[in-house]
Parts: structure tokens; C-alpha cells; sequence
């Protein structure tokens, strides 16, 4: 059990403190080079022997960002601006900026006048994405990410090292795919706010080390027989579930992470990227074999079913929509995915989430309240 408790303490840590890892990589002359969601191709930076970090806002007052957002823009965007205009990301070589959405495509070319000591690096991935011409186009973004990166790292590189590079990623992902598997049969030990925190810390780390610490973090908790659990569990899903608190609000009302469709979390690792002779084309197709998100082009919209059958296969007790407050792409697929849920019968409860909101205390009323609707479900 110590060993358990420490290997969550170190995971923990470093998800809460992230600037520690940060200054290990500047003692070792290590360049960082900044990744904004959601979908970034981290291993070009990996194989070019930088750390890639992952930037994901965080909670904090606007103050500058809003001399270049509307203060209808996402609070993702927000509070990352917000971040690099007080110099928080300095230390990073670059940054990597997909165009998601209206509010991303914006945050890159306001990141170039707000923060240009920070080098912007565009990145559009193709809409129709099951094309074979959206693969070639991807591949042509990548090269030329790629070629950016050999000019800050000032060395080339190779296809051998984009090929284990790739080979590492999908070891953590498959980790990781484990991890969340394995950890909702452990729901007294791996809270709601745990769970979340051991994925996080993936961002702030090697990807090596970080498979290495979830790898013993399951055998530890599979020397121990599956937990108990008296209250209910659920699914989550959106673009993430954050600020913290609400993970600890789900924890104080007996409610337990089944599984997550999270931008954050488990749509990072769900898929692996296939391997081949090409690695810049094997990543290319990634982005076509990647299914279930808002971001993504599908006019089938089977997020639905995935959510459905995701809900089922884990028994969860309910379906929580954790959508960030403005966030249009995901507030286009609610609709959708809430009749499906509806038709099979399984409780949905839609929070608002807001990185900025000074207080949480409307999103904890309703909280409680599914909590106390699932439970008197039988």
C-alpha cells in the first residue's frame, strides 16, 4: 500500500506542479516545445529529442488575455493566453497550435502579437479527413512542422527516430487504455480527482518515464482484490472536466469515474497510430482513424452510439457533459448524443464548466442532485 500511495503522490505531483518537471528539462538542456489542444503531434517533437507540453489552460483570472478575446471566447483559450502574456510558457522553444475551431484559430494569431518571444507554429488539419488527399495534406503539415523543428532543434530528424517515437506513444496509450480500465474496478483508491491526475501528469512528462510509473501503478493495485464500491459510477465526457474541484465534488457525493470521452483524456489514447515504412504518413492517418469527438468531421455523428455502448460495456449509472462554457463544437453535438442517451434510457446531467467562474457552487447544486437522482434509480 506505501508504494501504491507513493507512486499517486509522484503522479499527483507533478499534474499539480508541473513547473518541477519543467526545470529538471532546463538543467539537462532539454528544449520544450508547448502543445494546445487538443490534437498535436507530439511525437515529431518527441523524435526531435524535445519535450513536448501540453497546454491546457488552467484556472486563474483574465487580465490581459481579454485585450484580444471576446469574453465569449472559451475559457481554454482564455486563460492559455492569459499564461503566455505573463510569462508563464517563456521557457518553452515553440508552441504548436491546431485549427480546431473559430476560438483556436484566433488564439494562434493573436499568440503571435501577445507572445512572440514564444515562436507560433501553425498546424490545420484537414475537415474531410477520410480522404486519401486529407492524408496527404496532413503529411505536408507535418513535414513542414517537422522542418521547423529541425531549424529550433538544429539537427534532423530522422524517419528511424520518428519510428520509435511513435512505437513509445502507443505503448503509453495502450498504458493508459489499461490504467482506466483496470482503475474503475479500484474506485475507493483511485478517486474521480486521482484518476484525472494521473493522466494529466502524462503531459508534463517523458512519455518512457510516465509509462513506466502507470505500469507499476497497476501492478500495485492489482496485488489487491477488486474494491467494493457503494456509490454510483459514471461516464464523462467533453473537452475536459476541470477546474479540479468538480472532480472532488463528484468524490464528495459518492460518484465514481467509470470512464471518460474526455478531449483531455481518454480521446488522446483510445487510438493508436498506425505504424509503418512512412511515420509521417502513419501519423497522418491517424487523424483519419480517430472517431467519437466534436472536433472531428462526422456526418453520422456516431459519438452517440459510442457514448451509448461505452455506458453500457462499463455500467456506468449516468452520463455527465462536461462542457466548457462557449465551446460551440461541443455544444453542437449535445443535442444529439442526449436523445440517443434519452431513448436508452441513461440519466445525463449537463454542467457548464468555466476555467474563470470564481465560484462552483451552481455546478456542485446540480452535481448533488444527479447524484441523488441515480441513486434512487434501481
Amino acid at each position: 500500500m506505501t508504494q501504491l500511495k507513493d507512486l499517486l503522490s509522484v503522479l499527483e505531483n507533478v499534474a499539480n506542479n508541473p513547473a518541477q518537471v519543467i526545470n529538471k528539462c532546463l538543467e539537462e538542456k532539454r528544449l520544450m516545445i508547448g502543445c494546445a489542444p487538443e490534437y498535436c503531434p507530439e511525437e515529431i517533437v518527441y523524435a526531435a529529442g524535445m519535450l513536448p507540453v501540453g497546454l491546457w489552460g488552467g484556472s486563474t483570472s483574465i487580465k490581459n488575455a481579454n485585450l484580444y478575446f471576446p469574453a465569449f471566447a472559451c475559457s481554454l483559450v482564455q486563460t492559455t493566453l492569459e499564461l503566455g502574456m505573463r510569462g508563464v510558457y517563456d521557457r518553452l522553444a515553440g508552441i504548436i497550435v491546431p485549427a480546431h475551431c473559430d476560438h483556436l484559430k484566433c488564439f494562434g494569431q493573436d499568440w503571435k502579437v501577445a507572445v512572440p518571444q514564444v515562436r507560433f507554429i501553425p498546424l490545420a488539419h484537414p475537415i474531410n479527413r477520410k480522404l486519401e488527399a486529407a492524408v496527404e495534406y496532413l503529411k505536408s503539415e507535418y513535414f513542414r512542422i517537422k522542418s521547423v523543428l529541425e531549424e529550433i532543434g538544429g539537427k534532423p530528424i530522422s524517419d528511424q527516430a520518428l519510428s520509435e517515437a511513435i512505437e513509445i506513444y502507443n505503448d503509453h496509450r495502450k498504458t493508459l487504455r489499461e490504467f482506466t480500465t483496470i482503475a474503475r474496478d479500484y474506485c475507493t483508491t483511485i478517486t474521480p480527482s486521482l484518476r484525472h491526475n494521473v493522466i494529466k501528469s502524462g503531459y508534463f512528462m517523458d512519455k518512457l518515464e510516465h509509462t513506466q510509473l502507470v505500469n507499476s501503478l497497476i501492478r500495485e493495485l492489482k496485488k489487491a482484490p477488486p474494491e467494493e464500491w457503494q456509490g454510483k459510477k459514471v461516464i464523462l465526457t467533453g473537452i475536459m472536466a476541470e477546474p479540479n474541484e468538480i472532480l472532488d465534488m463528484f468524490e464528495d457525493y459518492g460518484l465514481a469515474v467509470a470512464a471518460d470521452d474526455l478531449a483531455q483524456e481518454s480521446r488522446q489514447f483510445r487510438t493508436d497510430v498506425p505504424q509503418g515504412k512512412d511515420p509521417l504518413e502513419g501519423l497522418a492517418r491517424y487523424w483519419s482513424c480517430m472517431e467519437g469527438c466534436s472536433l472531428l468531421y462526422d456526418p453520422q455523428k456516431n459519438r452517440r452510439f459510442m457514448l451509448k455502448t461505452m455506458a453500457e460495456e462499463s455500467r456506468a449509472d449516468g452520463v455527465v457533459a462536461c462542457i466548457m462554457k462557449f465551446c460551440e463544437m461541443e455544444e453542437f453535438d449535445y443535442p444529439i448524443y442526449k436523445k440517443t442517451l434519452e431513448e436508452a434510457k441513461i440519466p445525463l446531467l449537463y454542467l457548464e464548466l468555466d476555467l474563470v467562474t470564481p465560484s462552483l457552487e451552481q455546478v456542485r447544486t446540480r452535481i448533488q442532485s444527479f447524484a441523488e437522482m441515480i441513486s434512487r434509480k434501481r
